[in-house]
């Protein structure tokens, strides 16, 4: 049985990905496991369709500290070997901060792509400079 092509565009159901809550403060270094497994079981149940990703919101973790970076490295770790990735929403300045100081990198909620200028941004234009 066929049916003729509907006019107009094709309905498309929007992907959007799981969301990981991290709630905080953390302690101890050693509270990775649970948030870990529920991210395993994130990606296993449904990250797949969604290109792999887990949202984690960060923003109810409270201060940044080295505990933090610990478990965001654990789940990136946990991510990557799982075939998926991570991406943070949230964060505050000073988990930013703290992650470029010590070398991670994480794809941020609302971020724009390398080489795409921010929204509004406007570049400068010297006088005297040829137009071409």
């Amino acid at each position: 049985m066929s049916y003729p092509p509907s006019p107009g565009l094709p309905i498309v159901d929007a992907m959007t990905p799981p969301v990981l809550v991290l709630a905080g403060p953390l302690v101890s270094r050693d509270e990775v496991s649970g948030p870990c497994d529920a991210l395993r079981a994130l990606l296993d149940a449904g990250g797949g369709g969604s290109g792999g990703v887990v949202v984690c919101d960060v923003a109810g973790l409270g201060p940044a500290g080295l505990a933090t970076v610990n478990l965001l490295a654990r789940l990136q770790l946990t991510a990557r070997r799982a075939g998926g990735r991570i991406r943070l929403r949230d964060p505050s300045p000073a988990l930013c901060v703290l992650l470029d100081l010590v070398g991670l990198r994480f794809e941020m909620e609302g971020q724009p792509e390398q080489r795409e200028p921010p929204l509004g941004v406007e570049e400068a234009v010297e006088p005297g400079d040829p137009a071409v």
